[in-house]
């Protein structure tokens, strides 16, 4: 399962999201630095109203939906690269997560202690991602200083690798994080293989107060964090060539123990039409390179994932390996069809559902039944 760390300086919020997208009181949420030291995981469901209209057109005895890890890492401090504060263990949490939700204050309370004394959310992130930079800097000299011995002998890997990291030091020593480098799509997955921190697919999350959600919302530019909240976005686009998104991450710890329907009418109060957690999952579903298919029946309706560009045996293999050995076809209908038509059965009669093979690409929103033979 691929996990998505949640990262930042120390009394931003994360560990309070952390407890927000899972669901859960496990990580301790404390009004001083490191109150995270070891990492904190929790397995979150992707929510998705296909799946539910899905098991109501089935009549489904179950949901099952999707799911991803999240991880609460402690926080960063400057000088962390150099071992400052929890530097070396948390740059070594972050190694072992596929991406990385960067948590950004954008609230004034001075009742919370800012590491640095004041809110300023480029500043914050400039610092994160400077001692993120640092360390793959020195990780990429010294895999170049390793190869020296294998460049000389002609090793053809070895050449690909300088070749690669020629260019990457002197973009990391401009301060730009690895995955902004402009690479051809043969050295993915040699830039891969350097398990760079700043090569993991990143999202900015702008940490907004409960009372200052609903202005952010509408775009209120007289509320301050609508300034922050901007800034930041303005930042993604411009420095890490990702995106940004809005949670209250004290609104949503505040969900945790509510009825879906409690949490509607708790937020449609404050003015606000969705809870931030479930968009915020979603975004890092996507930026995980995931996408969904479905099966469906009257025991089950659940949710498969898979990766973008996953072939028909692939996503099959997902559910058992037998599947995909003996993957023979798969049999067709996209959601919004199916849904519109009313059944399978529906479908078959209007032609819409297809046989499809080998190579055939899986596309988000597929509900599939395989046919195999071992």
């Amino acid at each position: 399962m691929l996990s998505a760390g949640i990262v930042g300086l120390p009394n931003v919020g994360k560990s309070t999201l952390f407890n927000a997208v899972t669901r859960t009181r496990k990580a301790e949420a404390a009004n001083y630095p490191f109150c995270t030291i070891e990492p904190n995981t929790g397995i979150v469901s992707v929510p998705d109203s296909r799946l539910d209209a899905l098991g109501k057109l089935s009549k489904s005895a179950r949901i099952v939906p999707a799911a991803i890890e999240f991880v609460d890492i402690a926080g960063l401090v400057r000088g962390a690269s150099q071992g400052e504060g929890l530097g070396n263990q948390f740059l070594s949490h972050i190694r072992e997560v596929d991406a990385i939700v960067q948590v950004i204050r954008c609230f004034e309370n001075s009742d919370i202690h800012h590491v640095s004394g004041s809110v300023d959310p480029t500043r914050d992130i400039e610092i994160v991602n400077t001692e993120l930079v640092l360390s793959d800097l020195s990780a990429a000299q010294k895999r170049l200083d390793r190869i020296q011995k294998q460049l000389r002998s002609g090793d053809k890997l070895a050449k690909a690798e300088a070749h690669l990291l020629g260019r990457l030091l002197p973009h990391l020593d401009e301060g730009r994080p690895a995955l902004t480098l402009e690479i051809m799509p043969e050295e993915k997955a040699l830039l891969r293989s350097f398990f760079l921190l700043t090569s993991k697919p990143t999202i900015l999350a702008c940490n907004v107060s409960e009372t200052d959600l609903a202005a952010v919302s509408a775009s209120d530019r007289t509320t301050p964090a609508t300034l922050h909240v901007e800034a930041v976005s303005q930042y993604a686009r411009d420095h890490l060539s990702t995106d940004a998104v809005v949670i209250s991450a004290q609104i949503e710890s505040e969900l945790i123990d509510l009825t879906p329907e409690e949490a509607a009418e708790y937020l449609a109060g404050i003015g606000v039409n969705e809870s931030g957690a479930g968009n915020l999952i979603r975004t890092v579903y996507r930026l995980l390179g995931l996408q969904t298919y479905f099966t469906t029946g009257e025991k089950e309706s659940r949710a498969w994932t898979i990766r973008s560009g996953d072939k028909a045996p692939a996503a099959a293999g997902v559910i058992h390996s037998d599947f995909e050995r003996g993957f023979i076809a798969a049999e067709t209908v996209h959601f919004k069809i199916l849904v519109e038509l009313g059944s399978f059965a529906k479908a078959r009669e209007a032609g819409k559902l297809r046989i499809e093979g080998k190579d055939y690409l899986v596309q988000d929103g597929d509900v599939i039944e395989f046919r195999f033979n071992v």
